[in-house]
């Protein structure tokens, strides 16, 4: 008598880590930094206005940087055809870890879940006070900024407050960090797109991942750093690359 066989066992999916910049986010109306038409780029003393030292330091700089993220008005973006592409790859069964050096939330509004998506630099979406370190929905503080305060302070103890973002000058919350270096580490195919991959820590996760042998493709409109350890570099506008891209690894 033939024993029954076993059910094939289905192949395991490859974990796949993408690691999103600036670029990502440009479809949805949200400027790069370091872009060809990058803010910093166009006005070299904006990158004071989200750096820390300056902005505690100086009021002026913290009323500048207030009205920024008025004009941005991140908190309205949409996600586009690239945050949604990552969706999809998600919702089709592979297995998939946001590293995002954004801090629109723009993952998370395109459906990713929550604690799929690290947010390395915090979010748009929360203010903090520098004191106390009360927080409270960035929302709250702009609508204030509406009704005229120029420099809104902490409502609890009157401290400054900054939006939830981690500001040049500023150190990486560590438990994020090593979250993001153990997907680095474990995922089989790491995509790089819309990054210059010259900011570290974020930037070397790339390497992280390529070290431990990770398929490292870069989806990008300038040369970054790691361009020489990439297995397929990709020029195209991230929009029509990346959903390109994810539908064939969902093949």
């Amino acid at each position: 008598m033939t024993a029954p066989s076993s059910p094939p066992v289905p192949a395991r999916q490859p974990l796949v880590a993408i690691l999103s910049g600036a670029g990502i986010s440009t479809d949805s109306g949200i400027p790069d930094h370091r872009g060809p038409n990058g803010v910093w780029r166009q006005d070299p003393d904006a990158e004071k206005l989200v750096t820390y030292d300056h902005y505690m330091n100086d009021p002026e700089i913290r009323r500048r940087s207030w009205q920024m993220r008025r004009k941005l008005q991140a908190l309205a973006a949409g996600p586009n055809a690239a945050h949604r592409a990552v969706t999809e790859l998600e919702r089709s069964g592979v297995p998939v870890r946001v590293i995002t050096q954004n801090v629109d939330g723009l993952h998370q509004k395109a459906g990713m879940p929550e604690r799929k998506v690290l947010e390395l630099h915090g979010s748009v979406r929360e203010a903090v006070c520098t004191a106390c370190r009360a927080r409270g929905p960035m929302s709250e503080a702009l609508a204030r900024l509406e009704a005229g305060e120029e420099d809104p302070r902490c409502a609890a103890c009157g401290g400054v407050l900054k939006p939830g973002t981690v500001m040049f000058g500023e150190r990486l919350d560590p438990r994020v960090l090593g979250q993001a270096l153990s997907i680095a580490k474990a995922c089989e195919v790491f995509v790089a797109v819309g990054t210059s991959l010259q900011v570290q820590p974020a930037a070397g996760l790339a390497g992280v991942a390529a070290g431990h042998g990770a398929r490292l493709v870069i989806v990008n409109a300038e040369e970054t750093p790691y361009d020489g350890l990439a297995d397929e570099v990709v020029r195209e506008p991230v929009g029509t690359a990346l959903p390109r891209l994810l539908r064939a690894l969902r093949a």
